[in-house]
């Protein structure tokens, strides 16, 4: 069989759903199932992953990556290569392909909250994840919350939507134990910025725990995507905390794996998420987890991390973040239920799944 896939989230600067591609790629390619079918991949420009060329052929198609490269120039493509099965692993799929399409939908965000888009972003992203999702075969999803999210929001068939999580990377084992001493307890947030993760009142909520505990600092890793555009830059300012909060914008994976083994504790406070794949490589580099107290949160790290109120109150979450970070007892008691939230993301478990999901397409 041959599977074509979108690789364009495998292209430039990776991010979560190209880390999920990846991860999906690395299995398949030390598959014995997977040896008896070719995969080719589609991109604007060189994939930032390294696969034999034999089994997983690359194929560019020189544009920008878009809306118009996926619904017009990649369709063509797709047929010339005798595609039996297309794989979009990035929320929408090209609409004119008369094929078996299989989409990964990891989240509405976009139909739950239109008001965390700008007008015209919000209505394409809408209307072209409607059609898709109405034209594949099967959907994929990585959490029972965004399956349900899908049915509803989407008016999809449940019985179209297959849950597979993903698998979790270990970003980094830590190099040294992390004890309630430790002279530089460094808080970790990890993710694009977009207006539901509340980076402004995670940087508020540091500030007041700062005024208590003064050796604490905050590394935020993530691109500003929020719409309207919230000031970071300003807001670390404002609070006092100009090189207590260092706003990396975009790290290579080796400085990220660095930042997970010098932190002590993590934070995450998203009010939507179809899975949050960020703390919970914290949780399997070792760290407490921080995070708001949603659906999806308790669904994926269950008794592992600390769930303040959705509301995001500053004070209740200052006080968690001193939890995670000095009360030992506490930071035990996450780890010691680590295993058990993490044993349903493996990769091994999620190639096996989509790759089932395809043939059956």
């Amino acid at each position: 069989m041959r599977i074509g896939i979108d690789a364009r989230e495998l292209a430039g600067r990776t991010t979560g759903v190209g880390r999920y591609l990846a991860g999906l790629l690395r299995e398949w390619a030390g598959s014995e199932r997977a040896r008896s079918h070719e995969f080719v991949l589609y991109a604007p420009e060189p994939l930032a992953v390294t696969l034999d060329a034999r089994r997983f052929a690359t194929r560019l198609i020189p544009g920008r990556g878009g809306t118009w490269w996926e619904q017009m120039q990649l369709p063509g493509a797709v047929s010339t290569d005798h595609i039996d099965v297309l794989f979009a692993p990035a929320y929408t799929a090209p609409l004119r392909l008369n094929m078996p399409t299989v989409v990964t939908i990891h989240d509405v965000s976009y139909v739950a909250h239109p008001e965390w888009f700008a007008l015209r972003e919000g209505a394409r992203r809408r209307w072209l994840t409607r059609a898709t999702a109405s034209r594949a075969r099967t959907i994929v999803t990585v959490s029972e919350f965004s399956k349900q999210e899908i049915v509803e929001r989407l008016g999809i068939n449940d019985a179209k939507v297959r849950v597979v999580p993903q698998g979790i990377d270990l970003p980094a084992t830590p190099g040294r134990p992390r004890e309630s001493g430790d002279s530089d307890p460094r808080l970790l947030y990890v993710g694009s910025i977009f207006n539901r993760r509340r980076v402004p009142e995670l940087i508020r909520a540091v500030a007041a725990l700062a005024r208590r505990r003064r050796d604490v600092s905050l590394d935020l890793v993530g691109d500003n995507r929020t719409f309207p555009q919230q000031d970071i830059d300003a807001a670390i300012e404002n609070h006092g905390m100009t090189g207590r909060i260092r706003w990396h914008r975009y790290i290579t994976d080796e400085a990220l794996r660095d930042l997970y083994a010098r932190a002590r504790a993590f934070a995450f406070l998203s009010e939507y998420e179809g899975l949050g794949m960020t703390p919970l490589e914290a949780l399997a580099s070792g760290l407490p987890a921080v995070v708001l107290d949603t659906p999806a949160a308790r669904e994926s790290l269950e008794a592992a991390a600390i769930f303040v109120p959705a509301n995001g109150d500053v004070p209740a979450v200052a006080l968690a973040l001193e939890t995670a970070l000095f009360d030992e007892p506490a930071r035990a008691r996450l780890l010691v239920a680590a295993p058990a939230a993490l044993a349903k993301y493996e990769w091994a478990r999620a190639g096996r799944d989509t790759l089932a999901i395809l043939e059956n397409a």
